[in-house]
């Protein structure tokens, strides 16, 4: 199954919620025969898009999963990866930008670039992924691609340059003039298949002509040959010049200093086939993305995108099903195919391929064989989301993809005893395919507890276990995920003594605790002279450790503390790592109080937008939830506010904003930071949890 590598292509669909990712990938599908029909996403007509898999997507009209397709478009083999937008599901986004070679940023030609924008963008950065504007929606009301191109460069700092125009607007948008080859395209004939190529109209010859002199003023930087042209007078439209240009944006994309912008609109069957034509001519094969692996040394070593080169692949995302687990790859070095044994770099394991299979969606189609550059599932192999499959002969690792920390908690109790069972597979799988969600024991009130990114991201695992297992659960109050940590310099001199007996235990460490803006904890040893021997360093710093899991003051971790130990005294038959151990642990109970603790709370980064009648509304909420807001906008009656407000506040949001608002506002929040309460809600929180220790407060 050999395929020309510069002619695979392997793209994610990114942006904002509700800017047209998944009808986008529904008319990619259409236009390359991989579906012959087209279904909208909320699912009215009873089928909903196709990437749209799961029942409770199609209702919601979002996506939950990212889903993997397969196309083909001019000779090019394109895998697609539909991503959500919905900054819960962020992980989802994360790692498919980890293994894909280019993006398209789909933005709404109204709103332009809105927070998610931003999150998006940043993911791509961190994983240098050159990517496509693609501005969406121009049929809707208030539509403006040139706003929203400069948008795209203010905001996001994007040298976005403008490779097409719309032939009018809004409910008037009659099709596209592409500024390369300077023609107009119309779409015709049933769901836009008929394209008819024209001259440009007499009335927008001026308009494209004067946008294509700057986009040539742009990408001539990227092309000496072009440069001279320019320089030299106009360029001429002919294939030459066509063929120029597009390397000269090629070039510019692919070192991610320069991000071509198209448009149209998807649900209007518009520009999607010269967004397809951008996806072969602008974003990287896969051997135009350089990709790094770790040896068994840690050291960094390239990644040859080579049939022929020993196997490397790493599992991504995993799909714990009821019929066995899909394990998405991307196949990095090597050939693989159905039958090889091959080894988990993690465990140390050899595993059988069963089944090589493409995704379609939630289908499988067989397949015997794929290679370097190739994105593709195993279907029966047990991993991890992050593990490295070798054939043996190399010792490497892919680098991991960052994972966020979850940020709210909730209890969860099955109302039935005999569903018990189920809620265990349940946990253990959602668990399992989802990095940012957590679950565990609560030791103290016995209960099950689920931690994950937002209070949408909860309820829907809640939902999928009442759908796929047939779980109801009581679910308690959200809890936030708060934090505490030290705020001065405490000393400590504690002694542990216990005797019973016999030999007994004995330990004594003395040193201070002081705030660290480094890291979460950092252990200094700095005892000299032989006061503690050194074979009890990792026993301190391991009490010490224990320590942290639960603050004093609320019960939460305990982050960004220094533990410095300079003295001691050991004794030569009772002491001992477990007398060490409780040692540690005790010098921190006698210097936390005396440090002046706090409770530290997630800070979100809010962004709410809706029309420019509701921004004093929208403020206002913001303002009842001890909000600080860092900015606001308004542009063609469209308000923007973003603000930074705490997670404890923000339960219920979504029904007093919609209030507020006649139900015309949205708003997305992602984690920004952790920072201290104010003393009134730390008095109420230690009240709460029943905190017993008495705290110096500053007058």
């Amino acid at each position: 199954m050999a395929f020309d590598l510069s002619k695979v292509r392997n793209i994610g669909i990114s942006a904002h919620i509700d800017s047209g990712k998944t009808t986008l990938t529904e008319r990619i599908l259409y236009y390359t025969d991989r579906i012959h029909a087209i279904h909208e996403v909320r699912g009215k007509d009873g089928v909903g898009a196709k990437m749209d898999s799961m029942d409770l997507e199609r209702e919601k009209g979002i996506t939950i999963q990212s889903a993997a397709t397969f196309c083909e478009w001019d000779d090019y083999k394109v895998n697609i990866i539909d991503t959500p937008g919905h900054v819960d599901f962020t992980v989802e986004v994360e790692r498919s930008l980890r293994v894909l070679d280019g993006a398209i940023l789909v933005l709404c030609g109204v709103a332009g670039v809105q927070s998610q924008s931003f999150t998006v963008d940043r993911q791509m950065r961190r994983y240098g992924v050159p990517r496509i504007a693609f501005i969406n929606k121009l049929d809707r009301a208030g539509a403006n691609p040139w706003n929203v191109t400069k948008s795209i460069r203010e905001k996001l700092s994007l040298n976005a340059v403008m490779t097409q125009i719309p032939i009018g607007a809004e409910d008037k948008l009659g099709g596209i003039i592409d500024l390369i080859q300077m023609r107009a395209f119309i779409f015709e004939g049933e769901g836009g298949r008929e394209i008819l190529e024209k001259e440009i109209p007499a009335d927008y010859v001026a308009k494209a002509t004067e946008m294509r002199a700057a986009m040539l003023d742009s990408v001539s930087m990227y092309s000496d040959e072009l440069m001279m042209e320019l320089m030299e007078g106009e360029i001429p439209v002919n294939p030459r010049t066509v063929i120029m240009i597009r390397e000269a944006i090629r070039s510019g994309t692919l070192s991610n200093q320069l991000v071509p912008v198209c448009m149209g609109s998807a649900y209007r069957n518009t520009g999607v086939q010269l967004l397809l034509d951008a996806v072969t001519y602008f974003l990287p094969s896969p051997p135009e993305k350089h990709n790094m692996a770790l040896d068994a040394q840690g050291e960094q070593v390239p990644v040859q995108v080579d049939p022929e080169a020993p196997l490397i692949v790493l599992a991504f995302k995993l799909d714990d099903g009821r019929y066995g687990q899909v394990t998405y790859i991307r196949v990095y070095q090597g050939t693989l195919r159905k039958g090889d044994t091959i080894y988990n770099q993690r465990t140390k394991q050899k595993v059988k391929v069963g089944r090589l299979v493409r995704m379609h969606s939630s289908e499988m189609e067989d397949i015997s064989v794929t290679q370097a550059g190739d994105i593709c599932a195993l279907f029966g192999v047990d991993c991890a989301s992050g593990d490295t499959f070798t054939d043996g002969s190399v010792n490497m690792s892919m680098e991991s993809m960052f994972v966020p920390e979850p940020v709210i908690k909730m209890s969860l109790k099955p109302k039935d005893n005999k569903a018990v069972s189920n809620l265990s597979k349940a946990l253990n799988r959602f668990s399992k395919e989802d990095p940012t969600f957590r679950t565990f024991l609560d030791k103290e009130s016995n209960e099950t507890i689920i931690a994950g990114m937002g209070e949408l991201h909860l309820e829907v695992y809640v939902e999928r276990m009442k759908r796929e297992y047939g779980v109801e659960c009581e679910v308690g109050k959200p809890q936030v995920a708060y934090r505490e940590t030290v705020t001065q310099r405490a000393e400590y001199n504690y002694a542990h003594k216990k005797q019973t007996g016999g030999s007994g235990q004995f330990g004594r460490v003395v040193g201070y605790i002081e705030p660290s803006e480094e890291m979460d904890f950092e252990y200094v040893w700095k005892c000299v002279g032989g006061s503690i021997p050194t074979e009890f360093n990792a026993s301190i710093e391991k009490g010490f450790r224990q320590s942290i899991t639960k603050g004093r003051l609320i019960g939460f971790p305990v982050v960004n503390m220094r533990f410095v130990v300079t003295d001691g005294q050991s004794h030569a038959v009772d002491s001992s790592d477990n007398a060490f151990q409780a040692a540690a642990r005790g010098a921190f109970r006698q210097a936390y109080a005396a440090a002046r603790p706090v409770i530290l709370e997630p800070i979100m980064k809010l962004a709410v937008e809706g029309p420019g009648e509701f921004a004093g509304s929208i403020m206002r909420t913001i303002s009842q939830r001890r909000g600080i807001i860092v900015g606001q906008s308004e542009e063609d009656g469209f308000a923007r506010v973003e603000a930074e407000v705490p997670l404890a506040e923000m339960f219920g949001y979504s029904t007093v904003i919609r209030s507020a608002t006649q139900g015309k506002a949205e708003f997305s929040m992602e984690f920004l930071k952790y920072s201290p309460v104010p003393p009134d809600v730390g008095k109420t929180l230690r009240e709460e949890f029943g905190s017993k220790l008495i705290v110096e407060e500053d007058d």
